[in-house]
């Protein structure tokens, strides 16, 4: 994944708990409980990312996964519908999600890990589906892992050395 270091000090962050599972390890002495949390941050304008945190409690785990999310923010394409530049599928372990731009009104169309990181990325219209494990982790990984990737009619038009009228047709 691309992740541009992008200055965080001016923008309103919302934040999304994904997940909380109790985690144990056994030692010696018993059981060992921790939470892990998975948080989704964004200011639903572009800028989305994905943390997990573990501590012995869960608003600990919360608060270390939105700063692990934080650092990890990427910058997504929006085209002026509130949809992505072109259909593409993002891949993380066994997750896959297909993400397919879609026209003004269709809403967000995603399962719930999904949906969560596109609503803070801020798309509006947008349908996904989630193929092969439906672990939310991964989900969450993968989907980021698609938006990362795609690719504006510009950047596509520089790469190629063309114009974008032409790109277009």
């Amino acid at each position: 994944m691309k992740r541009s270091h992008i200055d965080t000090s001016q923008l309103e962050l919302d934040d999304k708990v994904v997940s909380i599972k109790r985690v144990t390890k056994v030692v010696k002495g018993g059981r060992n409980m921790r939470f892990t949390a998975l948080v989704v941050v964004g200011d639903r304008n572009g800028h989305v990312g994905a943390g997990l945190g573990k501590a012995a409690e869960i608003p600990e785990a919360i608060r270390k996964g939105k700063e692990s999310a934080i650092k990890n923010m990427i910058t997504v394409p929006i085209d002026e519908n509130g949809s992505i530049p072109h259909d593409f599928t993002g891949k993380f372990g066994a997750s896959t999600v297909l993400l397919k731009r879609s026209p003004e009104g269709t809403g967000v169309i995603a399962g719930g890990p999904a949906r969560s990181v596109l609503e803070l990325a801020g798309y509006k219209n947008i349908r996904t589906k989630s193929l092969g494990s439906n672990n939310k982790q991964n989900v969450v990984l993968a989907t980021l892992d698609g938006l990362s990737r795609l690719k504006t009619p510009e950047e596509v038009a520089r790469l190629r050395g063309i114009p974008v009228e032409k790109l277009l047709g």
